[in-house]
């Protein structure tokens, strides 16, 4: 049987993870796993990379959190191919389970892992980046501009752990576009899409996605699929402060593509330049500032296979 290793970060949605944590432990019965515990940001990396480079047998780790979580805990993983992921939702926005079919209920998503820990892994894409002196990869998305800004501000503001302890810290995303959305200064975007080069005057932003989701649930690439080697671009350029406010309310439901200041576009080589430094995120973390080179790394980590129906949980 394949070793079971949980790495859980117990402050994702501000504490409320280690709570899931405790509670779904209890339903491992009768299988040996390790657990272990990050401490501050890229503690689940580095206690991913460590237990992946400790042993070549075939491996299952399971990360317990938000979106922060398993975008490390990928990066800790990616270059080995015995390890296999999993993931236990427990933070507040949770796009990675939207975007790779998994329930969103804790509970249901350690039944998938248990009944399905013996079957044919899925393979997905990865993205890559590199800008200065850094590099590392992407599950979910890369951005630059105005979705990167706001990230930055939710993830060092007092409100999000305020909200998600009354159970609304997806909202946190929405008070900060609109907060910002009367500050922020569109910049010149340069952008190299398979060799193709493209410039946008008065960009918010640009997105890079290799699933459909980001920001808590917004729909931003609905075409976006993460193993067909591709990603799917999008570029919000030439458009009003009103404007951007109700393309941002219709991206929930995908619907902000038919605004024709949204531009889209599909790629595996992305060059993103623009006239003045603008903020950059990977998985909503942030990454300092443009310039930054992207690429898809095709089928590059596995994941226990999804189920689609979690009816069949119970067959």
């Amino acid at each position: 049987m394949k070793k079971l290793v949980f790495i859980v970060n117990p402050e994702a949605k501000n504490g409320a993870s280690i709570k899931v944590w405790r509670r779904i432990e209890r339903k491992i019965v009768d299988i040996p796993y390790e657990v272990y515990y990050s401490k501050e940001r890229k503690d689940a990396m580095n206690i991913a990379f460590s237990i992946a480079a400790s042993s070549s047998d075939p491996m299952i780790i399971v990360a317990v959190g938000g979106d922060g979580t398993i975008h490390e805990v990928i990066n800790g993983v990616v270059s080995f191919a015995h390890v296999t992921i999993s993931y236990i939702p427990a933070g507040s926005g949770n796009d990675f389970a939207r975007g790779f079919k998994l329930p969103s209920n804790p509970e249901k998503c350690l039944d998938l892992l248990l009944h399905m820990i013996n079957e044919k892994e899925d393979y997905y894409d990865v993205g890559e980046f590199k800008r200065d002196q850094s590099e590392g990869f992407f599950v979910n998305s890369l951005g630059a501009g105005f979705d990167a800004l706001i990230s930055e501000k939710v993830n060092l503001s007092t409100m999000k752990k305020i909200l998600n302890r009354i159970g609304f810290g997806k909202i946190v995303y929405a008070i900060f576009m609109i907060v910002e959305l009367f500050r922020y200064r569109p910049s010149t975007l340069y952008l190299m899409i398979n060799g193709i080069q493209y410039t946008f005057d008065k960009a918010w932003f640009v997105t890079v996605s290799n699933q459909s989701y980001y920001g808590g649930g917004m729909k931003i690439a609905p075409q976006a699929n993460p193993s067909d080697g591709e990603f799917e671009i999008t570029v919000v350029h030439r458009i009003s402060r009103v404007k951007l406010f109700f393309a941002f309310i219709s991206v929930f439901f995908g619907g902000h593509t038919k605004f024709k200041e949204v531009k889209t576009f599909k790629g595996n080589q992305i060059s993103i330049q623009s006239d003045i430094p603008i903020s950059v995120h990977t998985d909503g973390e942030a990454e300092g500032h443009t310039p930054v080179e992207i690429k898809v790394r095709p089928h590059a980590w596995k994941m226990i296979k999804t189920v689609r129906n979690t009816n069949q949980l119970s067959a």
